[in-house]
């Protein structure tokens, strides 16, 4: 009250809405993304940090959990893992997917993934003094199944860029799309992201710029020239729309992620491969499998696919059944101890 005038007036904050936003998740995960963001994160990350957070406030917000960090502890952290190994519906929301794949239970590998941005966030609170105590610092991860990651056959590849109409743009534009993906090994949103100043025609090589890396380096990725020629091709029938990228949808906007993994699963049908779920990443897997059982050098592949820890790459490369066979029967130690099986054997009389 202001003894002047008689009035209410407010002077010096009451606290209230300040120590509020202390302890908002929002708030305090929008510090992180900022953060992220001025460490020069990819905006592809960013947007899968977002995307993990609406997965994680989703839950609380099901279970009546307030958004306030004094409320999220070890146990809320443990109920949410438990949640999504036993009772999250796999597929939840999506339009184009059979009901009969939407089963309870996400993967150990994909609660991990989810895990493992929470923890980077609890930790970045925790060195920033915003919270008292890392409640991430007791989880341990799920447990996961070494399950040998599924590669397509070369038939199956031959098969699948066979598959798009090419007598119109857009098939022409996949089956492009489809040769550079097999023949580089670049991610899906790097490959959707090259400029046409990006592809030296000269050397048959494209240039991965550094904003568009998931690693945020840049690398130079030599392609063949029969896939040089295609994009010189795909380039001369998008030049009407004067864009500065190579993949375009119909009406000259850059083309979407979204809209060629759609577009993938119905090649995938139409070349009759149904026994597994075809998504562009499977053919960087495939691509760098074949790699190495061509006799690739496991460090130069290391480059091409832009890892920077080679361990990653032992993820990306998983060799066939038949490889393995074949490099077996030809190195065995055992035909340095027996004799020859062919050697003639002699008859007994």
């Amino acid at each position: 009250m202001d003894k002047r005038t008689g009035k209410r007036m407010i002077g010096d904050r009451s606290g209230t809405t300040m120590r509020k936003s202390l302890y908002e998740l929002d708030a305090l995960f929008q510090k992180y993304l900022s953060a992220k963001t001025a460490e020069g994160r990819a905006p592809s990350m960013v947007e899968k940090y977002k995307r993990y957070y609406r997965f994680f406030c989703d839950y609380l917000d099901n279970q009546n959990i307030p958004r306030d960090i004094r409320k999220i502890d070890t146990d809320v952290i443990r109920l949410y893992s438990s949640w999504m190994l036993n009772d999250k519906i796999k597929f939840d929301g999506h339009t184009f997917k059979p009901e009969d794949s939407k089963t309870p239970g996400l993967s150990a590998v994909t609660v991990n993934d989810r895990l493992k941005i929470l923890r980077a966030w609890f930790r970045f609170l925790a060195d920033e003094q915003l919270i008292d105590e890392d409640p991430m610092k007791r989880i341990k991860n799920a447990r996961e199944e070494s399950e040998q990651i599924q590669v397509l056959s070369p038939q199956q590849l031959r098969a699948l860029l066979a598959a798009p109409n090419q007598r119109r743009y857009a098939g022409f534009r996949d089956a492009c799309l489809l040769a550079l993906l097999i023949d580089s090994m670049c991610r899906i949103n790097e490959a959707l992201n090259l400029k046409k100043t990006d592809i030296d025609f000269a050397s048959s090589t494209i240039n991965i710029r550094a904003e568009i890396a998931k690693s945020r380096k840049s690398r130079i990725l030599p392609i063949q020239k029969r896939t040089a020629r295609l994009l010189k091709e795909l380039i001369e029938e998008v030049a009407c729309f004067n864009s500065e990228y190579v993949f375009l949808a119909n009406y000259g906007e850059p083309l979407t992620a979204n809209h060629f993994r759609k577009q993938l699963r119905q090649y995938a049908e139409k070349a009759g491969i149904t026994q597994r779920i075809i998504h562009p990443h499977l053919l960087r897997h495939t691509g760098a499998t074949m790699f190495l059982e061509a006799g690739g050098d496991i460090r130069h592949l290391q480059m091409l696919l832009g890892h920077s820890d080679l361990r990653m790459v032992l993820r990306y490369t998983h060799l066939s059944k038949q490889s393995l066979i074949a490099q077996h029967e030809q190195y065995s130690p055992m035909n340095n101890v027996i004799e020859k099986r062919h050697k003639e054997r002699k008859i007994l009389r």
